[in-house]
């Protein structure tokens, strides 16, 4: 779902009455395409690939990327971050992803929201210089592009299925939902000792 900002101006007086309020005009819709409402918001994809010994892809999975209730409270908290006045403290940073077996589907909150079934020694970090940023162009938005990989001989399961973008990649743990900003299931993806999995997330953001 697009995500909804809007402004309202307020005149009081000396005495902090009310005196007069307004709410500026929506933009011109004839200017909004619809493609560009439909795309509006935070949202994206992931593209789940693994390769064998030989750099050879293997299998490629496509995900609809899923931001949840902890991943919303994130990214807005990244926006206002640091900015004068108020100075709001920054959310703790998303450090890595982790992967699991689960099959729930992903959802904004409760057990889609989270790791169902963790894969031991899947914690990995993002991958050396990533996150990055990509300008799609006027008016088509941004993408914050997280990666991450599992090399040869870093987990071996034969039934991969799902994968959290957290905080606390660190932690050889599952995640809870109040550490996972996004969410995602595939079809079964079945690593074995010298494949490589890699996994490519991008974030959208799309204002209009």
């Amino acid at each position: 779902m697009p995500e909804e900002a809007a402004v309202t101006i307020q005149l009081f007086d000396e005495f902090g009455n009310l005196k007069d309020q307004r709410v500026p005009l929506a933009p011109d819709a004839s200017v909004i395409t619809d493609r560009a409402v439909a795309d509006a918001g935070t949202h994206g994809s992931a593209v789940i690939q693994l390769f064998d010994e030989y750099g050879n892809l293997k299998q490629e999975e496509h995900a609809e990327n899923l931001i949840t209730d902890a991943g919303d409270l994130y990214y807005a908290g990244m926006c206002i971050a640091l900015v004068a006045p108020a100075a709001p403290a920054q959310p703790t940073k998303m450090t890595g992803m982790k992967l699991g077996t689960g099959a729930t589907a992903a959802a904004k909150s409760g057990a889609g929201a989270a790791l169902v079934t963790y894969i031991s020694g899947s914690n990995n970090p993002f991958d050396a210089a990533f996150p990055v940023i990509q300008n799609l162009g006027a008016g088509l938005g941004v993408n914050g592009q997280y990666k991450t990989s599992w090399l040869a001989g870093d987990v071996t399961n034969a039934a991969i299925t799902e994968a959290v973008i957290v905080n606390d990649a660190a932690t050889d743990l599952t995640s809870s939902a109040p550490n996972t900003a996004h969410r995602i299931t595939f079809t079964a993806i079945n690593k074995t000792a010298s494949d490589t999995l890699v996994i490519t997330w991008n974030v959208k953001q799309l204002g209009v």
